[in-house]
């Protein structure tokens, strides 16, 4: 059982590798648009990226709530987590609903670092998070699948080896439940390219490396089915649930980086003739927006103790994603004001940060949705949609 000496333990050496690549260096990234490579194979290659792998696989055998302090503080570092958390989540598709071939395949080698499995397959153009809606089309023919369709905001494809693909393999109006006849796909990103996979960046707000993905009859080997046909929707929301831990851990991150900026310009930053931090009006929404983000953290820890616990957490992954993403947000905000004029040059960083924690306000999962859920699903209100 990790201990919380252990979790200070992860948490330092993790704050000593992101040292190693300063805010200059994620400024640099974000004003090419390039990927922090070297960032991403130091992340992996000390293991910390590789925590939910178990170790017969090759990984640390640890659980969400050690990823969780690993994500948090790659954001509370300056560092943007979103270029490689996925690595963490979309794995737990093949660990839980692979077979134990894919798993021996596939699992040592992300562990090794070897193969990067970071793009989830779902969003597309006209269904966004009406997921039991898509469109893309997987047809059997002989010993493989046939895909045809479009994707929308995958991010990290151009980065990442495999895909986890999620497409209808039976018609919406011929099951008997909307979430059946759904199917997961692991699909290799470099043999499908140019093959009936297109690629398009899209050029966004934040450096996310977000793309389109265009299907033109896509030969799966049916090998590289991911669960049973027609039960990928299983498949994808355990992956959906950890990653909405681990983004609310980023999300915590982040503000506990906008408290810590704001605090200590607020200290040194003098206007007539006086630290502008003695002033209530300053000081005070700083003081709110670090209660909010420790008050989120609370529920970032509990969800990930009841995922690794193995307990249903829907409902906990959400709200701690909620929380911690408008938390962020609001620390994020009132960082900007602090600082003033000075917030919005780049040299300061803010604003990059500003611009990726708002990003935690739609994805994964827009917080109306959220209310819905809890709504629905907790409180037992009638459906609103």
């Amino acid at each position: 059982m990790t201990t919380a000496s252990d979790l200070d333990s992860i948490r330092e050496s993790v704050k000593q590798l992101c040292e190693n690549y300063g805010e200059d260096y994620w400024l640099a990234l974000d004003r090419s648009r390039g990927y922090p490579t070297e960032f991403v194979k130091e992340l992996t290659e000390s293991g910390f990226l590789t925590v939910l792998i178990p170790e017969e696989y090759g990984g640390a055998g640890l659980g969400v709530v050690e990823a969780s302090v690993v994500m948090e503080q790659v954001c509370r570092s300056g560092a943007h987590a979103g270029a490689c958390h996925a690595q963490m989540y979309v794995m737990g598709s093949v660990l839980r609903h692979g077979s134990e071939a894919q798993k021996q395949y596939y699992l040592p080698k992300i562990a090794a670092g070897e193969l990067r499995l970071q793009s989830f397959g779902v969003t597309e153009p006209t269904t966004g998070t009406d997921t039991t809606s898509l469109k893309t089309f997987a047809r059997r023919d002989g010993d493989d699948y046939v895909v045809n369709g479009q994707k929308v905001w995958i991010s990290r494809i151009e980065h990442s080896d495999l895909m986890v693909l999620l497409a209808r393999t039976t018609p919406k109006d011929q099951t008997k439940k909307k979430t059946e006849g759904l199917s997961a796909f692991i699909v290799d990103v470099g043999a499908s390219v140019g093959k009936g996979l297109t690629i398009k960046p899209i050029d966004s707000m934040i450096n996310h490396h977000s793309c389109e993905l265009f299907f033109d009859d896509l030969r799966i080997p049916a090998a590289n089915l991911l669960g049973k046909e027609g039960e990928g929707f299983k498949v994808i929301l355990d992956g959906m649930n950890a990653e909405r831990i681990l983004i609310a851990a980023e999300c915590v991150g982040d503000g506990r980086y906008f408290v810590d900026k704001a605090s200590k310009y607020a200290t040194e930053r003098e206007v007539f003739g006086r630290p502008i931090g003695m002033n209530q009006g300053v000081q005070f929404p700083i003081a709110r927006c670090y209660a909010d983000i420790e008050a989120a953290w609370l529920m970032v820890e509990k969800a990930a103790k009841m995922f690794d616990a193995g307990l249903p957490c829907g409902a906990e992954a959400n709200m701690a994603k909620m929380l911690a993403s408008e938390a962020s947000w609001r620390a994020g905000d009132v960082c900007m004001q602090t600082h003033g004029g000075f917030a919005f040059a780049k040299e300061y960083h803010i604003e990059r940060k500003f611009r990726e924690t708002r990003l935690y306000q739609i994805a994964p999962i827009s917080t109306n949705l959220i209310l819905s859920f809890v709504a629905e699903h907790v409180l037992k209100m009638p459906r609103s949609f």
